[in-house]
């Protein structure tokens, strides 16, 4: 199993329960496929760098996970289909990576503590 990171931003057009229902949407496809999510990240609404679709923010899930090579085509699949993702971006991380976001990681629960 390698460990992925998967950024997906989706229309700002979105109610909260429907932003959560596609995020758990997504994060089923994974665990139903075998994958072992690690983290979940809500960033929350943000701008953007240039419009997309006419649309000038979006809500920005960060999924860190471990899974096999072909699960992630069919997760892209998914992320193509549906229309309330705007953009995605899927990259596999290598051991360097996959250790910094672990640091990253217990940083951020550390100040989620305090």
């Amino acid at each position: 199993m390698n460990q992925y990171e998967t950024v997906f931003i989706l229309t700002p057009v979105l109610s909260d329960d429907q932003m959560k229902e596609t995020v758990n949407k997504f994060k089923g496809l994974l665990t139903d496929n075998g994958a072992e999510l690690i983290n979940e990240e809500l960033w929350g609404m943000k701008t953007l760098a240039y419009p997309i679709q006419k649309k000038t923010t979006g809500f920005y899930v960060m999924f860190e996970f471990k899974a096999q090579p072909e699960l992630i085509k069919k997760l892209e699949v998914n992320f193509r289909r549906d229309e309330k993702v705007i953009r995605f971006l899927t990259i596999k991380n290598e051991k360097y990576a996959a250790e910094y976001a672990e640091k990253r990681r217990n940083k951020f629960n550390k100040k989620e503590e305090a």
